[in-house]
């Protein structure tokens, strides 16, 4: 498939929801999508796993210049003034189940155990596979009645985990020093061993924090923990003191015309108030000029923002909440503050049209780069459905 091709699979993936099976049924089935595609009449139809294969390709750095030569394009057809701005953030969730130490602990001796009996087609190995055991302790502590008894649980589950890691690590040194270092240059024997070893590391840290946590009472920080084996990258976030979710945060500025003109995948769980100068920075980068007005939420207020968004040459900055800034020093004109914070509201809006829509409120990719690369994809998908809504208008 061609770059271009690919990037407009891409699309119709995200604007649609698709898998890559409805995606390949859909291409092979309407010739609008093949004729969007540009797949010929007499062409064969793509196959899920050649999509699959090249749309994983696509950068995300690829994907945010693709959007700003697009938002570059909707100002020079009069869609974009970029004169006013709104920015905020959310959070899209990455997909795994909710986190405990049980489960994570149950999904260590699973994948050690698929690998060590992998590793028999290649060595001579003798373990003892724990899985059923470490399932029936992971549930029994999920019922437990008592901190005691879960304790004694936790004990058994820990033990097995570790019986299991040990296998693992004696299964990469007997593959070592049975076959040379060259040998692992295949492919399948050096991704068997390299998964030992990564899952090993994995279960290492998921143990540690266990016995933290349940033997030694410890609370363990959030950025210490680790909440997935399959997504390591995984941030604990903590949304409004109330919900905590599992995935990245992201920051995104939008226009006045619907458009999203930048967004930023954050790894760790940073406040608001450290990114209001950096979004404005990427907007002035992505639009190629000053916008006239900036409003933000009130997370991202603070008095150093708002003098370095100014210094930016940005006239208007506001922020719906504002406590110890007055509005003189925000805006001039006071009667235009209230107008501003109602138009700030309508992120809130394209925030929800991008999670019902096209896929953000839930990321299927595995990877932080796959993540991101995720995101832009659904930003691009939406902002030219919002384009084409605009000129047909």
């Amino acid at each position: 498939m061609s770059g271009e091709q690919v990037l407009r699979a891409f699309v119709i993936k995200q604007a649609n929801g698709f898998s890559y099976e409805q995606l390949a049924f859909h291409l092979a089935d309407s010739q609008s999508y093949r004729a969007f595609c540009l797949i010929g009449f007499a062409e064969k139809p793509r196959k899920k796993s050649t999509l699959q294969r090249n749309i994983k390709l696509v950068r995300p750095e690829t994907l945010e210049r693709v959007n700003r030569g697009l938002v570059r394009y909707a100002q020079a057809q009069g869609i974009e003034d970029g004169k006013r701005l709104r920015g905020d953030s959310t959070v899209i969730k990455a997909a795994i189940h909710e986190p405990t130490d049980s489960r994570l602990l149950v999904d260590c001796v699973r994948v050690l155990t698929r690998h060590l009996r992998e590793s028999r087609e290649y060595i001579a190995l003798d373990y003892t596979n724990h899985h059923r055991r470490a399932k029936r302790r992971a549930l029994a502590i999920q019922h437990a009645a008592k901190a005691e008894q879960r304790v004694l649980l936790y004990r058994d589950l820990v033990t097995v985990s570790e019986n299991t890691v040990t296998s693992a690590r004696f299964a990469v040194e007997k593959l070592e020093g049975h076959y040379p270092a060259e040998a692992f240059e295949q492919p399948e024997l050096g991704a068997l061993r390299d998964a030992l070893n990564h899952f090993v590391t994995l279960a290492e840290r998921v143990l540690d924090q266990t016995r933290r946590r349940v033997f030694g009472g410890e609370t363990v920080p959030a950025s210490s923990k680790i909440v997935s084996i399959f997504e390591p990258h995984t941030d604990i976030i903590r949304k409004d003191r109330r919900d905590t979710l599992y995935g990245h945060k992201v920051f995104l500025t939008a226009s006045a015309s619907g458009l999203i003109v930048d967004c930023v995948v954050e790894r760790g769980n940073p406040t608001d108030s450290t990114k209001a100068v950096t979004l404005a920075k990427r907007a002035i980068q992505a639009l190629g000029t000053q916008p006239e007005q900036v409003v933000f939420d009130g997370g991202f207020s603070s008095r150093n923002n708002l003098d370095e968004i100014k210094a930016l040459g940005i006239r208007d900055v506001v922020f719906s909440k504002s406590p110890g800034i007055a509005i003189k020093e925000m805006i001039k004109r006071t009667w235009l503050y209230q107008r501003l914070r109602h138009f700030r509201a309508g992120i809130e809006g394209i925030i929800s049209f991008l999670k019902r829509s096209f896929g953000w409120d839930r990321c299927t990719w595995r990877s932080y780069e796959s993540f991101r690369a995720y995101t832009w994809g659904s930003v691009l998908a939406a902002n030219l459905v919002m384009l084409a809504r605009h000129m047909l208008a």
